[in-house]
């Protein structure tokens, strides 16, 4: 029982960490590429092919 303690509160340690870090930065979260949102009109996706960002099942 105390590995199970001790293992939730290094984990709940770690997130409140980078939370605060987060916080302390003042950026907002944002994706590594921003997928089909960062298209150009009419450019298809690498991954799939397909042009039209509403017809992706993501």
């Amino acid at each position: 029982m105390n590995e199970l303690f001790l293992g939730f509160l290094i984990i709940s340690i770690s997130f409140i960490g980078l939370a605060i870090g987060l916080i302390f930065r003042s950026q907002p979260l944002k994706g590594s590429c921003g997928g089909m949102a960062n298209l150009e009109e009419g450019s298809e996706c690498k991954i799939c092919g397909r042009t039209d960002p509403n017809t992706c099942n993501n």
